[in-house]
């Protein structure tokens, strides 16, 4: 089981990843938005903001979050280090329910080219 450290380095790694992306995803990351990644093997949850293409991680509060933001996550910390390793696909993930992404619909749009 992966530990709240790798997790976090995991999200450091996906900004990273998000930087570095192609003008596409780029462009589809290029939010501002309040982000949230619940950990759920972990029972934690990371807190943030999506801007300018890269996840700027704020905190991290045990259990679900508390307040809402404009784009949640939910999966394992297995999972969310797999995805990010690129032994995992997020399409594929999201799709069996491994995953859960919610987010508001003009929202979901955009970011569909990430997925």
């Amino acid at each position: 089981m992966a530990t709240i450290e790798e997790c976090r380095a995991a999200l450091d790694q996906l900004s990273d990843n998000l930087a570095r992306a192609d003008k596409d995803v780029r462009g589809a990351a290029a939010l501002d938005r309040s982000l949230s990644c619940h950990i759920t093997d972990l029972d934690t949850t990371f807190t943030g903001r999506l801007e300018n293409g890269r996840i700027r991680v704020v905190g991290t509060e045990p259990g679900r979050p508390h307040e809402r933001a404009e784009i949640r996550l939910a999966m394992t910390g297995d999972d969310l280090v797999a995805m990010v390793d690129g032994r995992l696909n997020f399409a594929g993930a999201w799709a069996s329910g491994r995953v859960r992404l919610e987010a508001g619909f003009r929202d979901l749009l955009r970011l569909r080219s990430l997925l």
